[in-house]
């Protein structure tokens, strides 16, 4: 009988991957394995969702405080908050959908207009369609969450196969049409699309999250002052002869950008531009325009064009 190596191999992939990275260290490496191994449990006490996360309120905070310390620094960087090392970026339905339709190896690095922090900005995509469903933590952490669970979608390697073989009970593989049903599906209830971003994952994108504020912990820090989501590069506006005033909008609209003052208003700078009240409105009263100053949409395949 052989015996079984102490080091999964898709730890070994990972550390593999990280050494070829720039600037990543040690402290790095073992940040995104805790991160990645262990989720559940780093998400429910980042959130404080977990029993355990008051009592241990003074340690997160130095833990907190060694991350952003220890993260690559540049004279044009010097100080680096939170929400550089994690964060994530709005993406409209068909945003989110192409991002999980990618066939070949790309590699997208810093990009600075579209990822507005100062960390965590890449989009190197290997093997993009190797692709896996896992349990989101944030609804798993909540008493009472929206469901389903599955509806967190891990993007490429190293990643997908690290989640797959530390979580196989909470984690399933997909193909890109399961990916784009979920998407889909998510965008019907009224959910947003974020892709993250994450300094200790190799400083790149590594999944989809399909949240409701109810739930996700980006969007509930985004409330209380921590700027943790960049807009999608777009923002909502109302066609006033085609709005029926049904408000069907105002209930679906998870960023509260929407109210009523007589007609049908978006408070434009609460708006995130993800695209809920477009998809949900029935007479078509609701689009997308572009927004220079809420930055450039992520759109893989517009950024793929742009550097053949």
């Amino acid at each position: 009988m052989k015996n079984k190596s102490l080091i999964q191999p898709s730890t070994r992939a990972f550390y593999a991957e990280a050494r070829k990275s720039k600037n990543y260290t040690l402290f790095n490496f073992l940040h995104g394995y805790v991160y990645a191994r262990w989720i559940y449990f780093y998400l429910a006490m980042g959130t404080g969702n977990h029993p355990l996360a008051k009592r241990f309120r003074p340690v997160l905070g130095w833990v907190g405080n060694l991350i952003t310390k220890t993260a690559p620094k540049t004279n044009d960087q010097p100080i680096i908050k939170m929400e550089d090392t994690y964060h994530g970026k709005v993406l409209s339905l068909q945003a989110a959908r192409e991002l999980v339709s990618v066939k070949e190896n790309i590699n997208l690095g810093d990009l600075e207009s579209i990822i507005p922090y100062a960390l965590a900005r890449d989009i190197v995509l290997q093997n993009p369609d190797h692709i896996v469903v896992m349990d989101c933590p944030c609804r798993v952490a909540k008493e009472k969450p929206c469901l389903p669970l599955d509806v967190c979608l891990i993007v490429g390697e190293p990643f997908a196969g690290f989640v797959l073989e530390h979580h196989p009970e909470r984690s399933r593989k997909i193909n890109s049409e399961e990916a784009q049903q979920i998407i889909k599906a998510e965008d019907q209830r009224g959910h947003v699309h974020h892709a993250f971003f994450k300094d200790a994952m190799l400083g790149r994108f590594y999944a989809i999250c399909n949240c409701c504020s109810c739930c996700c912990g980006a969007m509930a820090a985004q409330r209380n002052g921590t700027p943790m989501l960049a807009s999608s590069g777009y923002v909502a506006k109302i066609d006033e002869e085609k709005c029926k005033s049904c408000e069907k909008c105002i209930k679906t609209c998870q960023f509260t950008a929407i109210s009523k003052n007589g007609h049908v208003v978006i408070d434009a700078d609460a708006c995130m531009g993800c695209g809920v009240c477009v998809n949900q409105c029935r007479f078509d009263a609701v689009h997308l325009v572009p927004a220079k100053s809420r930055g450039v949409p992520l759109e893989i395949r517009s950024l793929m064009e742009n550097i053949l």
